[in-house]
């Protein structure tokens, strides 16, 4: 937990899940600018009267700080609106103060202030900005926020295209701000989102499907070749057991899983409430209204103990621009958590990695089941 220091005051702030050895801070430098710019430093006060929209907020720093002018934040990440409301009830702020959407919920009707912390996945922020755009009018003021490096030419075109006429601000700190004014005259195309596309043959039971990918979902626009290459690779089990698909993204993994087994029930979980929504309409597509869950959430805590025969998984190594470990670790902990005695986590993942080191610390044991130069799949039994 670190103090953020703003024109709106000090906050005490910490990412979610809270770790006091993760250096990583709730906030960095295009927030800053962000906040300093709507307090005047560079001109006038901004005018934050009306509906103030966050689209974004990484892990609740912007919406903690503008918390008296009750902000609808709206985000992707279930961390992002855990560590929103973990830091409003560190700094005593109540937590009705802030309206908390997810991208799949339905936006405002109407927005005066729009702030948009711009995400890493391009098609992301289209999703969002067709979505958002009908709900702003002419005096709707529009700023948006990122590291120098997190704005490129593509990003301002995508502003232009779908809200109105676009500038960027000078770098400080390496950030950058983007200020749009909203063109109630502009022809917006069709939403592309979300996107689907049929699967190749000769990766399992799921060849020559079709998989539904909202935007910012991961491998969205195709397959990716880890995907391709766990795929035809997964366990062949029968008869009644529970699978975990973990970090589902499109819920491919997971849909293969239980087309190979018509007696395994399913769960898939993602953090991503974009991964969720994909998982479910892929699953739904190719199995019907077959039973299985679907759970937007932080990685297995909320699954019991010992309630799970097997768990799948492709780990992240990276949270938004930080390479890291931590949600790899967390995975492969929970994993063997909600395992019963016996039960088995495969994963797929780069060479490079390292996993292997991890599974044996963590279960005491680790087989590679296939390795190509690429990827490696590991295979750890809860003992």
């Amino acid at each position: 937990m670190n103090s953020f220091t703003t024109p709106w005051g000090e906050f005490d702030l910490a990412r979610f899940p809270e770790d006091p050895r993760d250096p990583l801070r709730a906030w960095d430098a295009a927030d800053e600018y962000l906040l300093r710019h709507l307090h005047g430093s560079d001109g006038e006060p901004a005018d934050l009267s009306g509906t103030v929209a966050v689209v974004g907020d990484r892990w609740g720093a912007l919406t903690t700080a503008l918390a008296a002018h009750r902000p609808v934040q709206i985000t992707d990440s279930f961390l992002a609106q855990e560590a929103t409301r973990a830091n409003l009830a560190r700094n005593g702020v109540a937590p009705d103060a802030v309206r908390l959407l997810s991208t799949q919920d339905t936006p405002p009707d109407r927005i005066d202030v729009l702030l948009i912390r711009v995400p890493k996945s391009l098609a992301l922020l289209e999703d969002q900005l067709h979505r958002l755009a009908p709900r702003l009018h002419e005096g709707t003021l529009v700023v948006g926020t990122g590291r120098v490096t997190e704005i490129h030419t593509s990003t301002l075109k995508l502003f232009e295209r779908l809200v109105g006429p676009t500038r960027t601000s000078l770098a400080v700190k390496k950030a950058r701000l983007i200020f749009c004014t909203p063109d109630p005259g502009v022809q917006r195309p069709a939403n592309p989102w979300p996107h689907r596309y049929a699967l190749p043959e000769g990766i399992g039971a799921v060849s020559g499907r079709t998989v539904t990918n909202h935007a910012g979902t991961f491998c969205a626009e195709r397959l990716d070749i880890g995907t391709r290459f766990f795929l035809p690779r997964l366990p062949r089990h029968g008869g009644p057991e529970r699978i975990v698909d973990l970090g589902c993204g499109n819920g491919v993994v997971g849909t293969a899983a239980a087309l190979a087994n018509p007696e395994a029930e399913v769960l898939f979980i993602d953090e991503s409430y974009q991964a969720v929504a994909s998982a479910e309409a892929t699953f739904r597509e190719n199995a019907g209204s077959r039973a299985a869950e679907f759970q937007v959430g932080d990685g297995l805590a909320a699954v019991p103990p010992q309630s799970v025969d097997l768990v799948l998984n492709n780990p992240p190594f990276h949270t938004h621009q930080a390479t890291t470990d931590t949600t790899a670790w967390r995975m492969f902990t929970g994993s063997r958590k909600a395992l019963r005695p016996g039960g088995e986590l495969w994963v797929i993942g780069n060479r490079h990695l390292g996993y292997h080191v991890k599974l044996r610390k963590v279960f005491g044991n680790c087989e590679v089941v296939a390795s190509d130069p690429k990827f490696v799949i590991l295979r750890a039994v809860k003992r």
